[in-house]
C-alpha cells in the first residue's frame, strides 16, 4: 500500500479555499488513499496540516477487509490516526463492534470506549433487541499489529443478562488462523482429580510449528503438565502429545507414584512412490492415563512402517511392531513384537482372457519373552476369469495357490491355545481351485419396477488339509465368523495361518425386487457342504461338519426413509440361531429412529467368552434451525443389565454453540458379580464463535 501517495475523492460537489487549502466535497464522496477508502455525506480535507474530516454516515473501509462505521470522524497521518465519534464496525471474521467514540493511533491500534461486541446478527424481527451473547467492556484496544482484541472491566452477557466479569480479557481479532496466547480454560470435577482446570497456553513458534502446554490444577492430585507439540514440513508431518504428572497416595485408582505418557506420529513422503512413517505410544500406566483424562486403553501399539505405491498394481510395506499392555492383570511376557512384519501384492490388470492375476506375500517374525516366537513366510497367487455364456449365465473361474513356511519356539506356551510343544519347522502349499456359476433372471414388474431371481453355485476342490494346520502356530486366524460374506470364499479364515482344504460345493439363492423410487427389497439364503470333514474348523464354527450351517441376508428398503439390514446363522440340525445381527433405521422428517439386535456365540479363540445377546434403541432429531438431541442406549437381555446409554443435547447458530453429553458404560465387577457404572462423562461446552470454547467435564 502507497501511504505516501495523495488523496483522491470524488463527489457531488466540491470548493476549494486557495487561501487556507482547505478541499470541501459534499453529496456521495469517496475518498481514497492507498487501499483505505472513506466514504461520507460531507468531507473536508486541509492540504497543508494532512487533517481530514467527515461527517455524515461515515464509512471506513480497511485493507483486511473490515467496515467502520461513524457519526464523525477526523482523520489524520495519512488516514493512520484518527478520532472517531459513535463507532460501529463489522470485523473481517463476522464480528461486530460498537463504541461511544474510539481513537486511531499510527493505523494499528483502536482505542475503544464504552465498547460492546458480539459475533451474531441482528434479530430480524427485532434488530434492536440485544443478541444472544455480547462482550461489554469500559475500555478495548483492537491491536491490528498483533491481530488480538484486549478488554479491561469487560462482562458477558447472555440475552441481556450479566453472567460473567473479569477485570480482563483478550482473543484474536479473526484476522489470523494461528496465534500465540492463552486458549480457553477447561473445568471439569471427576472422582480422581476432584474439582480441576485445564489452563492451556498456545505457542506459534512459526510458520510450520506449534507448541500447546496445559498444566491441570486439581484439588486431590499435584499439579500436571501436558503437551502437545506439531509441525509440519515440504515432505512429511510431525505430532507428539504427552505429559508428566504425580498420583498421590489414596486416590480411588489405589495406586500412585510418578507418571507419564508419550502419543506420537510422524508421516513423511520421500518420494513420489515411497512414504514413511511412525507411531510411538507408550506410558506409565492405564490408572495414570484414566486419572488425568488421557484416554482408556487397555494397551498402547507402537509402529515403524515404509511403504511404496505404483499406481493400482503393485504395492509394498515394512513395518516394525511393539505392543504395551497397560494393566496389571495381563501378562506381559506373551505380548508379542513383530519385528518386521512385510506385506508385498502385484496385480497383472486384465489380460488377453479377460482375467487377471494377483500375487502377494506376507511375512513376519513375532517373538515374545514367554509363548510361541513364530517366523512365517507366506505368498500367495490369486486368478481369476469371468465369463457369460449365451444364456445370461455368468461362469468364474477362480484359483488360488498358497506356500507357507514355519519356525518356531515353545508352541505349547503360546497364548493362541494351539497344542504341539516345543521348537520346529514346518512347510506346506494348498491348492484351491473353483468354478462359480450364478443366472441372474430379471423380469419387469411394469410400474413396480423389477424383481430378480439369482441361484449361485460354486465348485470348490483341492487337497484335504485334515487337522494337521492345528499343530502350527495360528497368529491371524483367530477371529472368524461364518457368514454370508465369506461363503463363496475359496477359503473361509482370514489369515493364512489356517487353510481350508477339500472338495465342497457352496450353494446360494438370492432375490431382489427394486423399485421406481430407488427402493429395494432383497434376500439371500445358503450354505456349504463338503466331501469330507475339515477338522481345522471348530465345533461351534458352523463349518464343523460336512454341511454347514444356513447363512442369509436379508436388507428391506422399500423407501428412502426406511432400511432394516439383518444377517443371520441357523444351526443346520435345530435351526437354532447362532449369530443374529439386525439394524434398522426409520427417518421421519428431521428425526432418524434406530432399533438393533445382536447375537453371538463366544469364540473359542478370542475374550471375552461370553454370549452377547443385545438390543439397542437410538433416535436423533433436529428441532427447528438450530437444535439437535439424540439418546442411544444397548441392554444385554441375556444377564439383564445395561450396557451402554448415552444422551446428547445440543443448539448452534452463527455465533453461538451449546452442547451437553452425558454418557454412562456398565460393567461387572467378576468377583461380587456387582453391576457398577465403569465410565459416566457428563459433558458441557460453551463456544462462543470468534472468542473461544468453555467446557465442564464431570467424571
Amino acid at each position: 500500500m502507497d501511504r505516501s501517495g495523495p488523496v483522491t475523492f470524488t463527489a457531488d460537489e466540491v470548493e476549494y479555499d486557495q487561501n487556507t487549502g482547505v478541499v470541501t466535497a459534499r453529496g456521495r464522496v469517496e475518498a481514497w488513499q492507498g487501499e483505505r477508502i472513506l466514504r461520507a455525506d460531507e468531507f473536508t480535507y486541509n492540504r497543508n496540516t494532512g487533517v481530514a474530516t467527515a461527517s455524515g454516515n461515515v464509512q471506513l473501509l480497511e485493507p483486511d477487509g473490515q467496515v467502520l462505521f461513524a457519526e464523525r470522524v477526523e482523520l489524520s497521518n495519512e488516514f493512520r490516526d484518527g478520532v472517531l465519534e459513535g463507532l460501529r464496525g463489522l470485523l473481517a471474521a463476522g464480528g461486530r463492534v460498537a463504541a461511544t467514540g474510539a481513537r486511531r493511533t499510527s493505523g494499528t491500534y483502536f482505542d475503544l470506549a464504552r465498547v460492546v461486541y458480539s459475533a451474531c446478527e441482528p434479530c430480524a424481527r427485532d434488530p434492536l433487541a440485544p443478541p444472544l451473547w455480547q462482550l461489554r467492556a469500559r475500555v478495548a484496544t483492537l491491536d491490528q499489529q498483533a491481530r488480538q482484541v484486549r478488554y479491561r472491566d469487560a462482562s458477558l452477557l447472555l440475552g441481556g443478562v450479566p453472567v460473567l466479569y473479569t477485570p480482563y480479557f483478550a482473543h484474536p481479532d479473526g484476522t489470523t488462523p494461528r496465534q500465540s496466547g492463552l486458549l480457553s480454560p477447561y473445568f471439569g470435577l471427576t472422582r480422581f482429580l476432584g474439582a480441576f482446570v485445564e489452563l492451556p497456553y498456545y505457542w506459534a513458534i512459526d510458520e510450520s510449528q506449534d507448541l500447546t502446554l496445559t498444566p491441570i490444577l486439581s484439588t486431590r492430585q499435584v499439579p500436571n503438565l501436558g503437551a502437545e507439540y506439531r509441525r509440519r514440513f515440504n515432505f512429511g508431518e510431525i505430532e507428539a502429545r504427552g505429559s508428566v504428572g504425580y498420583l498421590r497416595e489414596g486416590t480411588a485408582l489405589g495406586e500412585s507414584g510418578f507418571g507419564w505418557h508419550v502419543f506420537s506420529r510422524g508421516r513423511f513422503s520421500i518420494d513420489e512412490n515411497w512414504r514413511a512413517g511412525f507411531d510411538l505410544n507408550r506410558a506409565s500406566g492405564e490408572n495414570y492415563l484414566r486419572a488425568f483424562r488421557y484416554g482408556v486403553r487397555r494397551y498402547l501399539p507402537s509402529t515403524a512402517f515404509a511403504e511404496g505405491f505404483w499406481g493400482p498394481e503393485a504395492h509394498v510395506r515394512f513395518d516394525l511392531r511393539a505392543y504395551q499392555s497397560l494393566r496389571p492383570t495381563d501378562d506381559s511376557g506373551v505380548i508379542p513384537y513383530v519385528l518386521p512384519n512385510v506385506y508385498a501384492d502385484w496385480w497383472s490388470g486384465r489380460d488377453a482372457l479377460g482375467g487377471y492375476l494377483t500375487l502377494d506375500t506376507w511375512n513376519f517374525a513375532i517373538t515374545r519373552e514367554r509363548g510361541t516366537s513364530t517366523r512365517r513366510l507366506a505368498t500367495r497367487a490369486y486368478y481369476e476369469l469371468p465369463r457369460i455364456d449365451s444364456f445370461g449365465s455368468v461362469w468364474t473361474f477362480r484359483a488360488q495357490l498358497d506356500a507357507m513356511g514355519w519356525t518356531w519356539d515353545d508352541l505349547n506356551l503360546a497364548p493362541n491355545h494351539v497344542v504341539g510343544g516345543g521348537s520346529g519347522s514346518d512347510a506346506r502349499a494348498n491348492l484351491r481351485a473353483a468354478l462359480d456359476w450364478r443366472l441372474p433372471l430379471v423380469r419387469s414388474a411394469g410400474e413396480w419396477g423389477s424383481q430378480l431371481v439369482e441361484p449361485r453355485v460354486q465348485f470348490v476342490t483341492g487337497p484335504n488339509v485334515g487337522g494337521s494346520y492345528r499343530l502350527l502356530p495360528n497368529e491371524d486366524s483367530l477371529d472368524f465368523e461364518f457368514s454370508d460374506a465369506n461363503l463363496f470364499a475359496l477359503s473361509r479364515f482370514y489369515g493364512r495361518d489356517r487353510q481350508e482344504g477339500g472338495t465342497r460345493v457352496d450353494a446360494a439363492l438370492r432375490g431382489a425386487w427394486h423399485f421406481p423410487n430407488g427402493g429395494l427389497v432383497e434376500g439371500l439364503v445358503g450354505r456349504s457342504f463338503r466331501l469330507v470333514r475339515d477338522a481345522n474348523f471348530d465345533p461351534g464354527s458352523g463349518l464343523g461338519d460336512r454341511s454347514s450351517d444356513w447363512v442369509g441376508r436379508v436388507r428391506l428398503s422399500p423407501v428412502p426413509w426406511f432400511e432394516v439390514i439383518g444377517r443371520a446363522r441357523l444351526d443346520k440340525d435345530t435351526g437354532q440361531r447362532s449369530m443374529t445381527d439386525i439394524t434398522g433405521v426409520l427417518t421421519i422428517g428431521h428425526t432418524s429412529f434406530s432399533a438393533g439386535y445382536l447375537y453371538t456365540v463366544p469364540s473359542p479363540g478370542l475374550q471375552p467368552r461370553r454370549t452377547r445377546d443385545e438390543i439397542s434403541l437410538g433416535v436423533s432429531t433436529r428441532l427447528g434451525e438450530h437444535w439437535r438431541v439424540g439418546a442411544f442406549g444397548r441392554y444385554d437381555i441375556d444377564i439383564n443389565r445395561p450396557v451402554l446409554f448415552a444422551a446428547s443435547a445440543a443448539y448452534e447458530d452463527e455465533c453461538f454453540l451449546l452442547e451437553a453429553r452425558f454418557v454412562r458404560n456398565y460393567a461387572e465387577d467378576p468377583a461380587t458379580a456387582r453391576l457398577y457404572p465403569s465410565n459416566t462423562l457428563l459433558l458441557l461446552r460453551v463456544g462462543l464463535k470468534t472468542v473461544g470454547d468453555f467446557g465442564f467435564r464431570a467424571i
